[in-house]
């Protein structure tokens, strides 16, 4: 990471206690482990976004997954959501390995940065708004370091809730009527002086969206050729 001051929130973020219970339901979690991963040890800790920091796209999810990301270090590797997010980044560009399986693997992200709007795994997948708003001053941290976005590609609709958070966090003024969520979902504010970047809704990749169709490959490919387009990518 080239950016000095992007690798020091890095290091502050992982060092983050502010949300106790999701201190320790990660500490809980990286003690006890999954069978599958006893021999593995878990990060355990809140996880920064990772990427391009000249992205364009800004790829957000809800939090990381309690035996991916909190085992890993790094947001969508070593889980199934993953696979299909890396799978479909690959096939359209962004990424240079269809893969992540931990951190050091080769994998390398161009034109993108993925993030999330939650850093610790919560119980049951379900942050509280509190967890969630006490998180969010560092993803406003992260994009004054990420500042070249264009479009945030969000991932369901707690990250597209995030996103618009977010937007108002840096000082653009709320959307009136707020945005609709939904699957290709694009919306650009209509500030023409100071638009800031666009929001792209998909389905997130949980195993539930994509074992069941809900979310197909081709699905997810259309979504990041979309962000491709509205970033000026393509």
């Amino acid at each position: 990471m080239s950016d000095p001051g992007l690798a020091a929130l890095e290091a502050d973020i992982t060092q983050c206690r502010r949300c106790p219970r999701l201190v320790e339901w990660r500490e809980q979690v990286a003690r006890e482990k999954r069978a599958s991963f006893q021999d593995d040890v878990y990060w355990g800790r809140p996880i920064p976004g990772f990427g391009d920091p000249r992205a364009r796209v800004l790829i957000l999810g809800l939090a990381p997954a309690a035996h991916g990301a909190n085992r890993t270090g790094r947001i969508f590797t070593g889980d199934r959501s993953g696979d299909f997010l890396f799978a479909s980044l690959h096939r359209t560009g962004f990424a240079n390995q269809p893969t992540s399986v931990a951190l050091g693997d080769g994998l390398a992200l161009t034109d993108a940065w993925i993030t999330a709007g939650v850093r610790c795994a919560p119980p049951a997948n379900k942050p509280t708004p509190l967890e969630r708003d006490t998180c969010l001053p560092w993803t406003v941290a992260e994009l004054e370091h990420v500042s070249a976005v264009r479009v945030v590609v969000c991932l369901g609709a707690f990250a597209w809730d995030a996103a618009l958070r977010l937007r108002i966090a840096l000082g653009h003024a709320p959307p009136r009527p707020k945005p609709k969520f939904g699957h290709g979902a694009l919306w650009y504010d209509d500030d023409l002086e100071d638009p800031g970047w666009a929001l792209l809704g998909t389905y997130h990749p949980s195993q539930q969206n994509t074992f069941t169709g809900v979310l197909t490959e081709a699905m997810m490919d259309d979504v990041f050729t979309t962000a491709r387009e509205v970033a000026g990518l393509s």
